[in-house]
């Protein structure tokens, strides 16, 4: 009975953190489309120009002789952006300890299909953009947008199974790995070594905190905006000290379930048995001292990882990221913008997302099985990995994040973005449209 019970407690330590992540992100993709319209909508408007150069205002701290100032949308994108990066490390951390990225056997069709969503796309823009302005762009069309994907499966409500979009999960986890190795090693400007070597001995206290078991937040925080700041001196992406910091966290709790219900029950059995007889302050300090150690083991049974993730990613799903669409997705659509459309640059990022993501997912998916490499959930069409290969065809906001590491060129830049969204679009109708009526065939 009690292995049993162990068996169910780590089916659902698995299964419910994953589901949970799949809700909150899906109804963070409504938010985040919507913040993203509504962008569009101000800068096509009388307003759009003042409402650009809102983004490029300048603020910052200083103190004596020191300073750090940056525009708006740069605070937003390097610093808002790291918190999307830490809480995207914790649930790769998770995933890799405990989920579905814990085991080769679990791992193998996600890191298949992945790879090929981001190696098939990176050949298509490159296969465009061998030299010129948009030959640094490659990383662009390499991206999946998680939240906007599972939004999407969300609309489908019951007709899509669980495996499915823990399925897509996975396979969005192991792009945002890709995403940034990618941008650590190639999408980084030139190299301070002094503040390089002072993040190392930063990151390497995080480590020796860790392997201490020291479990105080607030500490493992503090260093990480100390590790933010001398990356973003260093010229290495100030966002990737998230990624970092992320990976130090404790992710192991103090106390076992087991134990935790044990002393909660003992504490509980002892509440029951106060004397009648005993007078309301003997009662009150019994009962206050009962209390204070059941919310103290409370915090113990629970891990640093877990509490961090639960607590930032609200913030992050409904409120970094929608901002973040809310100041990088308003661009001015004129004349002069649709009329460069089937530029390189831009036929390189709708062809590589739009048609490279899905035929990377689904052969890479397909290849795995066949040779025996990965195994698909027995619940899961064919059909259904073509549509959610579709689904990783939107790449919105890790793209427009390539994007502002590889053009510096704001024309070049805008069409990036143009060019993205219109790939989004495109892959999310016909994702949606395949799930919804093309998926009732035979496994």
């Amino acid at each position: 009975m009690i292995q049993f019970l162990k068996r169910k407690r780590l089916f659902h330590r698995i299964k419910d953190p994953l589901v949970d992540f799949v809700r909150l992100e899906a109804f963070g993709g409504i938010v985040l489309m919507s913040f993203a319209v509504l962008a569009l909508a101000i800068a096509n408007s009388y307003m759009g120009e003042e409402f650009l150069a809102h983004w490029e205002k300048y603020f910052g701290l200083h103190f004596g002789d020191w300073k750090l100032s940056k525009t708006l949308v740069h605070w937003i994108n390097d610093g808002l952006m790291a918190i999307f990066f830490f809480v995207v490390g914790l649930e790769i951390k998770r995933e890799m300890l405990t989920g579905g990225l814990s085991s080769l056997k679990n791992a193998s069709l996600p890191i298949f299909s992945a790879v090929g969503g981001m190696l098939i796309p990176a050949l298509v823009y490159v296969y465009f953009n061998q030299t010129g302005a948009g030959a640094h762009g490659w990383g662009v069309p390499m991206a999946t947008d998680i939240a906007f994907a599972l939004g999407i499966l969300i609309l489908l409500g019951k007709q899509i199974p669980v495996s499915l979009k823990l399925l897509l999960t996975s396979i969005a986890i192991v792009d945002d790995i890709g995403a940034v190795i990618v941008i650590a090693l190639f999408y980084t400007s030139e190299i301070d070594w002094m503040y390089l070597i002072y993040g190392g001995g930063i990151y390497a206290l995080l480590w020796c905190l860790n392997l201490l078991k020291l479990r105080i937040i607030p500490v493992y925080i503090f260093l990480g905006i100390i590790l933010w700041y001398v990356l973003l001196k260093s010229g290495v992406h100030a966002t990737l000290a998230g990624i970092l910091l992320a990976l130090t966290i404790p992710a192991r709790a103090n106390r076992e379930v087991f134990e935790f219900i044990k002393s909660g029950t003992s504490l509980l059995g002892q509440m029951e048995k106060i004397p009648a007889t005993s007078s309301v302050a003997e009662t009150d300090k019994h009962i206050q001292s009962s209390v204070e150690t059941i919310e103290a083991n409370c915090q113990e049974v629970i891990s640093p990882l877990q509490r961090l993730e639960h607590s930032l990613h609200p913030w992050v799903a409904y409120l970094i990221v929608p901002l973040f669409a809310f100041s990088n997705a308003g661009v001015i659509i004129d004349h002069q913008l649709l009329g460069e459309v089937f530029e390189p640059i831009s036929i390189g990022i709708i062809l590589g997302l739009f048609l490279g993501k899905p035929l990377g997912i689904y052969l890479f998916a397909l290849a795995g099985v066949r040779l025996g490499f990965a195994r698909k959930p027995v619940d899961v069409y064919w059909s259904q990995i073509l549509g959610i290969g579709f689904l990783g065809g939107i790449g919105f906001t890790m793209s427009f994040f390539v994007s502002q590491l590889a053009f510096t060129d704001p024309a070049v830049l805008s069409l990036a973005k143009f060019a993205v969204l219109i790939a989004s679009t495109l892959s999310g109708l016909i994702g949606f449209l395949i799930l919804k009526f093309f998926c009732q065939y035979p496994k």
